[in-house]
């Protein structure tokens, strides 16, 4: 462990003496106080990573100097020593903010074994804190990349939208980048310290994804061994982002309506309701309004999820941000893999910005990874990209496209199954995937784990 700053305040000086042998022993850098006055006066916030303190001193007592420590201090863990404890003075400490409560007399392996719990505690929550901010950074508004107007008009929606609670579709063609719009609607909102849960409904079996929204009670089917919380449930305080809202059979809907309008849902085989604060943002690539026509979406749903609209605009209609995401594109690809790519060539960025790009983001995402892996130029060439996309005058057609796309998909495959030595999910980590993803693309191709490793 990283020697950390420990502060102890006692007045009686031999026990001092002790602790401070035991943790400096340990690798900590300690200093001891016997008047807790002169600590409470000491006391800095950042300077110190634990304080310990006595409960009976003289002048003021050790609830007073938790309660001082924390005032300037809330995050930094306290261990209340006392050799007279009872429930009351621990539920007193811990309603005040001690972490801990040590009785006298104690060993030193017990004093040690409560300063490293409460250490690791606290760089958690520090750690978690730095997870926060860097994904509040990673999904702010400028991070969004692309300087078009349709872009940027969209953006300054979602400023103002994301500080409201309240219901968000999100509409546009597969891959023009609607769940991160969706993550920057999270991370810019007052929701942000809560989780963000994303679901693709067309992913999941109907037959279990009620229970997966949901949860289910224990006994509720065949298989329902325990109570189990859903993803609903698990977004509680968060956001719940539901993609391809479309697929959600009318069961589900009618659920998640009366979620919408009550706060609160059933879970499979209970009676009691269960009560949940989440925002709910869902997307769809399909037309709601035509189903709800037909019959297989529910009206009263569709206005509940359509109280803001946002309309991602598909890439060729952002002909301008098609350079600025190639380089940003290369720049990632550059990162994870130490080369070092200098851009499209003239008449590749040429051409990129000429094609309709029907997979839109996610497709040139794709293609860049594909010409990068290939590419033995500094800069990705016509010649390169033509093999990836159809380029106008080079005898390139859709279905050599489709061909050189699918040789990539197979060997990025093989590639990411064997980095994780057959280990599917790790596999699906790495390439930022659900494993069903990774089961499907395996399928098509025929590819059998055991052959890749």
């Amino acid at each position: 462990m990283t020697a950390k700053k420990i502060m102890i305040i006692d007045n009686e000086e031999g026990l001092c003496h002790m602790m401070e042998a035991v943790l400096m022993d340990d690798g900590h850098a300690v200093r001891s106080f016997t008047d807790p006055l002169a600590a409470v006066e000491t006391f800095r916030p950042g300077t110190w990573d634990l304080v310990i303190s006595d409960i009976k001193m003289p002048g003021i007592d050790g609830l007073e100097v938790l309660q001082r420590i924390k005032a300037v201090d809330p995050k930094i863990p306290v261990i209340m020593i006392t050799a007279f404890a009872t429930v009351e003075m621990s539920i007193q400490a811990l309603r005040h903010g001690a972490y801990d409560m040590l009785t006298k007399p104690f060993e030193p392996d017990e004093l040690l074994f409560r300063v490293r719990n409460a250490l690791d505690h606290n760089q958690l929550l520090s750690e978690n804190q730095l997870l926060r901010q860097e994904l509040a950074g990673k999904f702010n508004f400028d991070n969004i990349i692309g300087a078009s107007g349709s872009l940027q008009k969209l953006l300054d929606k979602v400023e103002k939208v994301a500080i409201r609670d309240t219901s968000v579709l999100i509409t546009g063609e597969s891959g023009t980048g609607k769940e991160l719009i969706a993550q920057a609607i999270h991370y810019n909102s007052p929701r942000r310290d809560g989780r963000f849960i994303a679901i693709n409904c067309g992913a999941i079996p109907e037959s279990v994804l009620e229970s997966e929204l949901f949860g289910h009670k224990k006994g509720a089917f065949t298989g329902a061994t325990s109570d189990r919380d859903g993803l609903l449930k698990a977004a509680d305080g968060g956001t719940l982002f539901l993609d391809e809202i479309g697929n959600l059979p009318l069961n589900v809907q009618k659920t998640l309506l009366r979620f919408l309008q009550e706060r609160e849902f059933l879970r499979v085989g209970e009676t009691e309701p269960t009560q949940v604060d989440a925002r709910l943002i869902s997307a769809t690539n399909s037309d709601l309004a035509d189903e709800v026509d037909r019959g297989t979406f529910r009206e009263d749903f569709y206005y509940r999820l359509n109280v803001i609209n946002l309309h991602m605009p598909p890439l060729r209609e952002r002909r301008p941000d098609i350079p600025l995401l190639a380089a940003h594109f290369i720049s990632q690809q550059n990162k994870e893999f130490g080369t070092g790519v200098k851009g499209l060539s003239p008449e590749a960025q040429q051409a990129a910005c000429s094609f309709s790009w029907p997979g839109n983001i996610r497709q040139l995402k794709n293609v860049i990874e594909a010409c990068m892996t290939i590419e033995t130029e500094e800069r990705i060439t016509l010649e390169t990209l033509s093999q990836f996309i159809e380029v106008e005058g080079s005898g390139s057609s859709e279905a050599d496209y489709n061909d050189a796309l699918a040789r990539f998909e197979i060997d990025y495959l093989q590639q990411l199954i064997r980095a994780a030595n057959g280990n599917i999910e790790e596999a699906a980590q790495k390439a930022g995937m659900n494993m069903a993803t990774i089961y499907r693309k395996m399928k098509k191709h025929g590819l059998k784990r055991e052959d890749v490793i």
